[in-house]
């Protein structure tokens, strides 16, 4: 399974550093990035890449880096996998463009009708296609404030939902996300999100926490739509405690509050299950999508019930490169990655050796406070030892040794000590124990 998606038996599924990282090439070009590329776009790892795919990222200076965070969970299938690299380039032949809006194409309905059969539920479904996960949370937001007649929306602590006006008011973290941009967009409030490491509740005492702030605050008769994270991004790989996303799901149906599953990190595979929904069998009633959608390239989508979706006039949703062609061809080309190699039981083996990795490294350094995740969608919280006191700059060494000895992490979390783990779905177990073997290093290097 991993050999054929390793991008081609040019790209040896290796690490090899044969400069410092990064290298004199990858200098040499930040050099041009800094003289033309805006200051406040930020680069974590400044190495140049010329060739990825499988579970490696190859750089100008030749260095071959293990790739541990996928483009932050797009590249799921790898970054060249064979019917992504073969649907675009028979797209692009024939046209690249032409505005589904305008004139439309077989490719943006076939991509519609594969989010209907895989997002959760079995009930009449229709979708539409944006460029990113930011546009689809928003139109999503306006699909239930149009179908509900109410305009207010619930969110969550530790939430990221996009970094426009509107995306950005439902994002919990200041910085880097919101500070300076703002005022921003009104009728958004927050509730408690289940945190199991820090709040100690079960799943149902953390939703009726939610409920009453929810009630008392803003009101059901008031609420157009609940957005939430199933398993958390940016906010720290949060893993709600079980029966807190059913009991949210639940209040959100006998209040005809639409509930909003944003599974733009969490979804295709990621989790073990095809969206991280299924695993306590919640059906939201939208749910939007992106990132691991379409190999690398840019699309997006919202999908969910048909009356809901069909509520909006003709002409309310679109945009001029929504549902592009070419990405809608990625989009074919990455699902049947998926399908024809069980990517949903890869991830589940790959959460099972990350997880035993973390676990032994966990017994070694008591900075290491909490293992969560699902799937490959991992991470390790770091504080104090013996307290919950976030320990952000044991997380950034931790992570500057991984980039310096060709491993590619990354971090994430409201205090920026959570150290997160996405690999390619098409990468082998051997460059995973190996990127393992150089992240035990160094905590050991560090402590």
């Amino acid at each position: 399974m991993t050999d054929s998606l390793a991008g081609g038996p040019s790209l040896p599924q290796e690490r090899r550093l044969v400069t410092e990282i990064p290298g004199p090439g990858s200098l040499e070009r930040l050099d041009r990035k800094k003289a033309h590329v805006a200051d406040g776009v930020g680069t974590m790892l400044p190495v140049f890449v010329v060739a990825a795919g499988g579970g490696v990222i190859v750089d100008v200076d030749g260095n071959s880096l293990i790739d541990l965070g996928s483009g932050i969970a797009v590249a799921s299938v790898g970054n060249a996998a064979p019917s992504v690299v073969r649907n675009v380039q028979e797209q692009v032949a024939a046209f690249t463009h032409t505005c589904f809006m305008i004139t439309p194409y077989d490719g943006y309905v076939d991509v519609c009708a594969a989010l209907g059969e895989l997002t959760p539920g079995d009930h009449a479904k229709k979708s539409a296609l944006f460029n990113s996960g930011a546009e689809a949370v928003e139109n999503a937001v306006k699909v239930a404030r149009v179908a509900t007649g109410r305009d207010a929306v619930a969110v969550f602590d530790h939430a990221y939902h996009g970094r426009t006006n509107l995306t950005m008011a439902m994002t919990a973290k200041n910085m880097p996300y919101k500070q300076g941009f703002g005022p921003f967009a009104g009728e958004v409030y927050r509730a408690p999100m289940s945190y199991p490491f820090r709040d100690g509740l079960t799943g149902e005492q953390a939703a009726t926490r939610a409920i009453d702030v929810l009630d008392k605050q803003v009101g059901a008769s008031n609420l157009a739509c609940v957005v939430i994270e199933p398993i958390q991004g940016e906010g720290g790989f949060v893993v709600p405690a079980p029966g807190f996303l059913p009991a949210i799901a639940a209040w959100c149906t006998a209040n005809d509050v639409v509930f909003i599953a944003d599974e733009i990190q969490s979804g295709f595979c990621r989790t073990g299950d095809w969206f991280a929904s299924d695993f306590e069998g919640v059906v939201p009633d939208l749910v939007t999508t992106a990132k691991g959608i379409a190999g690398g390239l840019p699309l997006a989508g919202v999908t969910g019930r048909a009356d809901l979706m069909d509520s909006v006039h003709v002409g309310g949703l679109g945009g001029t490169y929504g549902g592009n062609p070419v990405a809608c061809a990625a989009a074919l080309g990455a699902i049947d990655e998926m399908r024809t190699h069980d990517l949903v039981g890869r991830a589940r083996e790959i959460g099972t050796l990350m997880e035993g990795r973390l676990r032994t490294l966990a017994a070694d350094h008591p900075v290491i406070a909490d293992i969560r995740g699902r799937g490959a969608m991992m991470a390790i919280e770091l504080c104090a030892p013996g307290t919950a006191n976030p320990d952000p700059v044991r997380t950034a060494a931790v992570s500057a040794y991984c980039h310096q000895h060709g491993i590619v992490t990354l971090t994430c979390g409201t205090w920026g000590n959570v150290f997160r783990f996405l690999p390619p779905l098409s990468i082998s177990d051997g460059l995973l124990h190996e990127g393992f073997d150089v992240v035990a290093e160094a905590f050991a290097a560090t402590a």
